[in-house]
């Protein structure tokens, strides 16, 4: 992303054991991208909104609410403009 554009809505939804998760939300910080978190392990509510998206795992990144499932580093660079 450079200077001009506002930064997208990232919401990332995690479990606490899942390391896929750990390695989007990494390397959402390394690239400065700011993101809210989500654990549906913690979060009954957020877990059947997610169900009932038709998602059955985790990581799930929402970018101004298209969804990225798994740690798809290509997707997440193209939605977020990441070169």
């Amino acid at each position: 992303m450079d200077g001009t554009q506002t930064q997208a809505r990232v919401v990332v939804f995690t479990t606490t054991i899942c390391p896929y998760c750990q390695a989007v939300k990494r390397y959402l910080r390394e690239k400065r991208i700011r993101f809210r978190e989500v654990n549906v392990s913690r979060d009954a509510r957020a877990a059947q909104d997610l169900a009932r998206r038709g998602f059955r795992g985790v990581p799930v990144v929402l970018i101004n609410n298209r969804p990225v499932v798994g740690f798809n580093k290509p997707e997440i660079n193209r939605l977020l403009s990441i070169r």
